[in-house]
């Protein structure tokens, strides 16, 4: 599909790596906790950006559990990329999310993983 006004194509869906861990301690976690996931970011981010496939676009801390965040064109390319650094976390249970697609879309398709 055109923008019809300046004849740019429409841009590609944006898929979604959504990965999901139980923390030990209060509603936040505990400290150590927040350092490793914190380390693990940025160790996703770098490893997502050097493979040109997407962005680590940061994490929600809440409820007794980190959500980390992660957007591309392609989400099977960009867990390939994640699921080493996501595997590491020590934090169960766990699991991701693929999303295919916009999240408001009618015809979102998504897949979870066990981590």
């Amino acid at each position: 599909m055109q923008d019809a006004l300046f004849d740019l194509p429409a841009a590609p869906p944006e898929h979604a790596v959504i990965a999901r861990f139980q923390l030990g301690g209060d509603e936040l976690g505990e400290p150590d906790q927040w350092s490793l996931v914190f380390d693990a970011e940025r160790s996703l981010g770098a490893a997502v950006a050097t493979a040109g496939v997407g962005e680590v676009d940061g994490n929600e801390f809440g409820g007794g559990e980190v959500v980390i965040f992660a957007y591309g064109p392609d989400a099977d390319t960009l867990y390939r990329v994640m699921e080493p650094g996501l595997r590491a976390l020590p934090f169960r249970p766990a699991h991701v999310v693929l999303r295919y697609g916009e999240p408001a879309g009618d015809d979102v398709v998504s897949r979870r993983v066990e981590l």
